[in-house]
């Protein structure tokens, strides 16, 4: 299955990420079948750069995109959908706040 994700690159400390196209199961630090975008979430405001046709055609071959790309293209209006939850929460966060109550 193909996967539209984000790679790090940048300096210690100083990422910018690039988007790309790869199967899901293989490493984002290995080949990529294609550049779509840059994103530097450090500069004020964001920098974005995206290819929306080479993303919309990925799109239609039946790519998916991951939680953190599916909300990128949504702020982008490349997407008309709702934002997903991108990180899980911590697992003894619900215990701790029941407990507390």
């Amino acid at each position: 299955m193909l996967m539209l994700r984000f790679r790090r690159v940048g300096k210690t400390k100083q990422p910018t990420f690039r988007l790309i196209v790869n199967e899901k199961s293989q490493d984002t630090k290995g080949s990529y079948l294609e550049l779509l975008g840059t994103v530097n979430p450090r500069s004020n405001p964001r920098q974005v750069k995206l290819n929306t046709e080479r993303i919309q055609y990925w799109i239609s071959k039946g790519a998916q995109s991951s939680p953190a790309v599916h909300n990128l293209l949504v702020d982008e209006k490349i997407l008309t959908a709702a934002k997903v939850r991108a990180s899980k929460s911590k697992p003894g966060k619900k215990k701790r706040a029941a407990a507390k109550a």
